[in-house]
């Protein structure tokens, strides 16, 4: 995983001086070099447009060590020997970046029955997501690009009681978001009313219209009726 160390151990003890080299783009960079003869260990920090710098170490053994690791360390890495250009060794490496959390959110649908969710994770690659209902895979999506965004939609019913989890995954490690139904699949609640059905929303608009007419009514008779009780006082008064 990013940022974590790697070892890289060859089997080369009975040789005196050995060469690890970084491919990248079909060039071969030397980036360490080893000589046991007299006791030389020298690390290229500058090779391979300084990626590297002072992140290497090399031990007794010939072992390359690679810290704090970036997805650019990604490749090919060869060491070989002062009499031929042939590996004695190769190591294919990946480093993969860390996994964000799934996020579940609600896509407010227009079903009395049915939630619409969608799961959602940022800046990510070389990952699977994946919905489950309990242990069992729903649906999943696959992508090998870096640094994309990926969404997996899921409907379920209101009512029901199944334990749904989103999963991010890459061969290394996985984050799970599990869904509470309860806080996120709701019917007819006054915070989203396209949560509700069509009907029982235009039926519940049209009353809460009806209402509204009726107290600009209530008003309007209340106002009149005070005004003809002062004409009438009005009037008596002056008689």
């Amino acid at each position: 995983m990013e940022g974590e160390s790697v070892t890289l151990n060859p089997d080369v003890n009975t040789i005196n001086e050995i060469r690890w080299s970084f491919i990248h783009m079909n060039n071969k960079i030397l980036i360490a070099l080893i000589n046991r003869q007299n006791n030389i260990n020298t690390l290229y920090n500058d090779n391979a447009g300084g990626r590297f710098r002072d992140r290497l170490k090399l031990d007794q053994t010939g072992s390359l060590i690679i810290t704090n690791t970036r997805t650019t360390d990604s490749g090919l890495y060869t060491i070989t020997g002062t009499s031929t250009e042939k590996p004695l060794d190769t190591f294919n490496l990946t480093v993969y970046a860390r996994l964000s959390i799934p996020v579940i959110g609600i896509d407010c649908s227009s079903s009395q029955q049915n939630c619409s969710l969608v799961c959602s994770v940022v800046n990510v690659g070389h990952v699977t997501l994946s919905w489950y209902k309990g242990n069992s895979l729903l649906s999943n999506i696959s992508v090998s690009d870096l640094s994309i965004s990926l969404s997996l939609p899921l409907e379920v019913e209101y009512q029901e009681k199944n334990t749904y989890s989103c999963v991010i995954n890459n061969p290394i490690r996985n984050q799970t978001t599990h869904l509470d139904i309860t806080q996120l699949c709701y019917t007819c609640s006054e915070v989203c009313i396209c949560c509700c059905g069509f009907n029982e929303a235009v039926i519940r608009l049209a009353l809460s219209a009806l209402g509204g007419m009726a107290t600009v009514a209530v008003l309007v008779y209340d106002i009149r009726s005070r005004s003809l009780q002062q004409k009438r006082e009005q009037t008596s008064s002056s008689d």
